[in-house]
Formats: structure tokens, sequence, C-alpha cells
């Protein structure tokens, strides 16, 4: 009798124990992506020289991204490695702050561990994509497979300390201590501060108030302020929008606004408009320059596969393209480019 009555409370006792554990102990999540592209200028010179699709006429690697994420109870990590000019030197340059090491920087794009104290309060920990802009170095996080100017010319990635309080399902707050841009080691010590205000006003509405401050390793100290938001119109129509503005101690810096339009005609095919204005602020002494970029996107889907056809215009006040010369400068560049992604 009591053995049978242990068996029945164990019997009980087990499948609580169990569900403990799986809550605690979840599996090790394994994603990423590869993805590969040809490009070709249509004055056959490497003019566009925003990341990634950097190579004219050559058909050419992207990156393999492996990203790892476990959670055990109330902590989290993870750690996303890639492979491939995209995810290596085009995405972190001279990235242990070695100047020796300058031809050949690591491969990590995200590596921390984060635990919620709470269901509204946070901290993370680590070396993270940053939370400034609007695009992202994983091609599968953008609609365009080529990015933005705000994008080539603002940061990668932090390392550093942050922490979130979200005062609702549509209000949070994040601070933070980080290093200097797109680099693992700090030689001038932790050297930026950082925020984050997101609004969500509307189901669908999502709104990011991003700051970033602070003094790199020239001593020249510099402020970020962004704006990233994207409202889902209707199921099928998107609508996003980034505007940023840097300005440097001194002179120089950058700024400027660009507007997202995508709309899925099918589960499997989806057209993309960007349009963006970029000013790169000229020193003291020097003008400055202004670009204006119209691409053109599809996105053709099939499983994990997206084909992305693209064709892309630019138009630069200094005349910094050039022609089939090589040699006469001109106001205008266009390419057109076709990428291959597959996402898992």
């Amino acid at each position: 009798m009591k053995l049978t009555t242990a068996l029945a409370l164990c019997a009980l006792f087990f499948p609580v124990v169990l569900s403990a554990q799986e809550t605690i102990n979840t599996p090790l999540e394994i994603s990423g992506s590869a993805d590969a592209y040809y490009k070709y200028d249509f004055a056959k010179q490497p003019n566009i020289l925003t990341y990634f699709d950097s190579d004219n006429n050559s058909l050419s690697l992207g990156m393999l991204d492996v990203a790892l994420k476990k959670r055990t109870g109330k902590a989290s990590f993870m750690g996303e490695l890639s492979f491939g000019p995209r995810g290596q030197y085009q995405s972190v340059p001279n990235g242990d702050g070695n100047p020796s090491n300058a031809a050949s920087s690591f491969h990590i794009q995200n590596l921390y561990a984060s635990y919620a104290f709470s269901d509204k309060f946070s901290m993370m920990a680590g070396y993270m994509s940053t939370f400034i802009g609007y695009e992202v170095i994983t091609p599968t996080g953008n609609f365009n497979y080529s990015t933005s100017y705000l994008f080539s010319y603002g940061p990668f990635q932090d390392a550093g300390l942050k922490a979130t309080y979200a005062f609702s399902d549509r209000i949070s707050l994040m601070v933070g201590i980080f290093n200097d841009w797109n680099v693992y080691q700090d030689l001038n010590g932790v050297s930026h501060v950082g925020g984050q205000l997101m609004i969500s006003p509307v189901d669908g509405w999502t709104a990011y108030l991003n700051v970033l401050s602070g003094t790199p390793n020239d001593g020249r100290s510099g402020t970020i302020l962004d704006l990233t938001t994207s409202y889902q119109v209707t199921p099928k129509v998107k609508l996003g929008f980034n505007a940023a503005d840097y300005s440097i101690d001194g002179g120089g810096g950058f700024g400027g606004a660009a507007v997202y339009l995508q709309n899925a005609f099918s589960p499997g095919f989806s057209l993309g408009l960007r349009g963006e204005l970029f000013t790169l602020k000229g020193l003291a002494g020097s003008a400055g320059k202004d670009m204006a970029a119209v691409t053109l996107s599809g996105n053709l889907k099939s499983g994990g596969l997206t084909f992305i056809p693209e064709l892309r215009f630019d138009n630069d006040s200094n005349s910094s393209f050039l022609r089939q010369d090589g040699i006469s400068p001109t106001k205008n560049a266009s390419q057109f480019s076709l990428a291959i992604v597959y996402s898992f």
C-alpha cells in the first residue's frame, strides 16, 4: 500500500518536475543564413560603394551566418558567427582595435548574455548588433540587398552593458554604456553612453528614438540621434522610415533620411522601394557632399530561399562616380544586382 501510494505521488510529481526542467532548460536553437550575389554597374565601374554588394560584374559571396541561442530560466545567451566578406572585413573593420590586424578582422556578429529580473526589467552584456538604424548586417533582416548610406556610415555593432525597462507592451526604455563603434576592445576605455525609447502607439506601428554619444579613439566626441519606425499599414503594405544626424565636435559627421515602401502581391512575391537623401558633412575648411538614391527590389520567396533582383540609381553632388572610360567624373550611377539568400 505504501509502495503504491509512493508510486502514485511520484507519478503526480514527476511531470511537474519535468515541466519545470523543460521551462528552465530550453533546447539550443540554431539558425542562420547564406547569401551570394551578382552585380553589374552600367558604367562598368565599382561606383556605388555602400555595403554589401561591392564587387562589379562578379559572382561573389556574401556570408554564411550561424546563430546559437539558449535560454535557461531567466538567463539567455546568443552567439552569432559569420564567415565571408559580408560578415568579416566588410562589417567589422579592424575588429580587435590592433592596427597590425587591419586586413583580417574577426567574424563575431553577436556574443552576449541577458538576464530578465522580472517581466519588465532585463539587462544585457556583451557584443551586440547596434540599436541604431533601420537596416542590419544579416541579409535576412533587410528587404533590399544593397544597403542605405545611413547604414553604411553608422555603427554596425556595440559592445557594452544595457538595461531595459518595459513600462507596458507599448513603451520601453533602454540605457547603456558602450565601447566605441564596431570594436571588441575599446583602447580609449568605455567611451559611449546611449539610450532607446520604444513607442508602439497602435498595433502594427513601432517607433524607436535612439541616441549614442561619446569620444572615440581620435578624441573628437560626437553624438548620433536616430529615429527608426515602421508601420504595417495593411497585411500586404508596410511603410518604414529612418532619419539620423551624427555631429562631431570640430566638424564632420553625416545626416539623412530614408523611406521604405513594400507591398506583398502574393505570399511568394513582394516589391519594395527605398528612397534616400544623405549628406556627408565636411570638416572645417572643406565641403561636404549630398547623395540621393532610389532602390527598387523584388523578393521572390520559396520556403527559406529568397531571390532579390534589384535596380539602383544614385546621384552625388560632388560627381564622385566615373563614366565608362574610368576617368570622366559624373554625378549619376546605376546598377543591377541579383542576390540569392537562404535562411534556416
